[in-house]
């Protein structure tokens, strides 16, 4: 079963709901928030009939409606910096984790399908990453490698977009949080998949493409820390709470290991997908900042 969250198109003062996705139709429940529906502890019982609150009205045409980000504001955003054995290839140079570490982004970085990335300056150096997302179902704290999936609601796509200039501005300093947590820096959805439709998130393939151009293409099987052990490790520091997103890293073909680099530049458009969950495009447009010296990535 995938889930989304959206509003009727032509009914711009609508209000958000959550609904089902059922082909190429998406039926409402009872549900306006993602969140309330994960505390509710039980998917099943609730999705399963009509909507209960009985204005919700039938199953819309998905042409009909326009899809939305699933958590517009979640808890907490952590992401999984190098985990796929394939950057070896691409970066030689990389010094890999031997544990699990996270950066954070931060939750005004969310944004709908469909949404613009905004290039921050002229200059800037913006790239694209395709992630496997997990959305939290229960709360984990210091919970076993074996128990960890049983703490999944769901899994989502999203695009972790950096500013490369910023994050590697100076690696003294920590600039990871201030590349990669821009406002519209987290595309997201357009789906959730809940747990039970994937029983075995390492076994996905997962792709992204820059103006139809294929840039990435791998298998989460390829993960240096599988989602178990990412949710085991960082559930031993933070506590992770219903709602929240972890983002799992990705693999080669990002445009900043790319002779030349690749950035992103006004008029592209980028797609990213996790096989099971769907396709997120978004377009890049020009931005509204100063323009500033660019730096090229390490």
């Amino acid at each position: 079963m995938r889930l989304v969250r959206y509003v009727p198109r032509g009914d711009a003062g609508g209000a958000a709901r959550i609904g089902v996705l059922e082909g190429e139709a998406v039926r409402p429940t009872a549900y306006a928030d993602l969140l309330a529906l994960i505390r509710a502890g039980d998917a099943a019982g609730p999705l399963a009939g009509p909507a209960a609150d009985g204005g919700a009205g039938p199953a819309l045409p998905l042409h009909a409606v326009r899809l939305l980000a699933p958590l517009p504001r979640p808890g907490k955003i952590l992401g999984s910096g190098i985990n796929y054995a394939s950057h070896r290839e691409e970066n030689p140079a990389a010094v890999f984790p031997t544990a699990p570490g996270y950066f954070s982004k931060l939750p005004s970085s969310v944004s709908d399908p469909g949404a613009p990335i905004v290039l921050p300056y002229p200059e800037a150096q913006v790239d694209y990453e395709v992630e496997l997302a997990v959305i939290v179902g229960r709360t984990a704290r210091g919970v076993s490698r074996a128990a960890a999936l049983d703490h999944v609601f769901g899994y989502t796509v999203v695009n972790d977009v950096s500013a490369r200039d910023v994050q590697f501005r100076d690696p003294r300093d920590q600039w990871i949080t201030q590349g990669k947590g821009l406002d519209g820096f987290c595309p997201m959805g357009p789906a959730v998949a809940l747990a039970a439709a994937i029983p075995d998130p390492q076994a996905l393939r997962l792709r992204s493409q820059v103006n139809g151009e294929r840039r990435q293409d791998a298998s989460t099987a390829e993960m240096l820390f599988p989602v178990a052990v990412l949710i085991e490790a960082w559930s031993r520091h933070i506590t992770l709470e219903p709602g929240d997103v972890l983002a799992t890293g990705t693999p080669a073909g990002c445009g900043a290991f790319r002779r030349p680099p690749l950035w992103l530049r006004p008029g592209d458009e980028v797609s990213v997908e996790v096989e099971g969950i769907g396709r997120l495009t978004n377009p890049v447009v020009a931005g509204w900042g100063a323009p500033r010296r660019a730096r090229s990535a390490r």
